[in-house]
């Protein structure tokens, strides 16, 4: 008796295996990314700050006295939510010239300040800073203006950068939407217009392409007082800040940048439910930023001028954070 033939049970063919992960110089580059890989910044201390009073000359009353200050630090553009880190890594050029981005990453990620690159915490980033840096970093806090002012304009007067987080606009100025747009910046410099006559022109000189700036003479040293010991005998203040979405500095009004800073409220609804996952304060990010910033502290033996400053104009709000503590 012949059966029928049995046919061959063969297993079926192994699925293709899955695309190589792309590398992220592969993943599609966001418009700042590709806008700043094709510049380059520009290097100085005034340079550049110079080159942007000159674009906008006419918004500067020639009644008052203008005098400028700044530090130069590096441009970096951020790769993801890192604006905060990068912040972070341009301002430590002014402390720690070799620190590198992939260690201020990992000692955030190490100490659980974040999972994606997001600082939403002014104290943690002063922690960071401390640790990445090698400083002292002071938590300043209850906005500002006022006091807060005064001491954040003496600290960039001596040459200190500042990071502030604010609310970023789409030309990465300082907007107001309510913390849905949350960003760093580094703060390395300062423009202060005074009345006639209220200016120190002994520590200051004019600049030879503009010469109703003046400049600090002494750009080396961070102990020269600020001209002024209290933020309402300055007529207007503007500061010379960097963020990780350009590789240009921008001059922002100050109190463009304390209105913006104090209402950072809450993450964007999009960005809360994107299953993302961020590490967020408690309090949220209305504790962990509004009306705050961060003072890193180069270390002088200097004891005098700004830094007797700092004391008298010491807030109850403020916080310091030691790292030999």
């Amino acid at each position: 008796m012949s059966g029928c033939p049995v046919p061959s049970l063969q297993p079926p063919p192994l699925p293709p295996p899955p695309p190589a992960p792309l590398h992220p110089a592969d993943k599609k580059k966001k418009f700042y990314q590709t806008i700043g890989g094709s510049r380059s910044p520009v290097e100085g201390d005034n340079t550049e700050p110079l080159l942007l009073i000159r674009q906008r000359e006419s918004s500067f009353s020639r009644a008052l006295q203008w005098t400028l200050v700044n530090a130069y630090v590096p441009s970096l553009i951020q790769d993801g939510p890192q604006c905060g880190l990068v912040a972070l890594w341009m301002a430590a050029h002014l402390l720690q010239p070799s620190v590198d981005m992939d260690a201020v990453v990992q000692a955030a990620l190490g100490r659980g300040f974040t999972a994606q690159g997001e600082m939403f915490s002014a104290r943690n980033m002063a922690l960071l800073a401390e640790e990445v840096c090698g400083c002292k970093a002071e938590l300043l806090s209850g906005g500002l203006s006022g006091n807060n002012a005064t001491k954040l304009v003496a600290h960039l007067w001596s040459r200190q950068p500042v990071l502030i987080p604010y609310d970023e606009d789409y030309n990465h100025e300082p907007c107001q939407r309510g913390g849905h747009r949350a960003h760093w910046a580094v703060a390395s410099g300062v423009l202060l217009g005074v009345d006639q006559g209220g200016l120190d022109t002994e520590s200051t000189q004019p600049d030879l392409t503009l010469p109703w700036i003046h400049l600090r003479r002494d750009s080396s040293s961070y102990c020269t007082p600020c001209p002024a010991a209290n933020i309402s005998l300055f007529r207007e203040v503007y500061i010379l800040a960097k963020q990780g979405k350009s590789l240009r500095y921008q001059l922002w009004s100050l109190d463009s940048v304390a209105r913006s800073n104090e209402q950072l409220k809450g993450m964007d609804p999009q960005r809360c439910g994107d299953g993302t996952q961020y590490v967020l304060p408690q309090g949220g990010m209305e504790a962990g930023l509004a009306g705050q910033a961060v003072l890193l502290h180069i270390s002088t033996q200097c004891d005098s001028g700004a830094h007797k400053q700092h004391r008298v104009l010491q807030s109850t709000k403020k916080t310091f954070l030691n790292c030999q503590q």
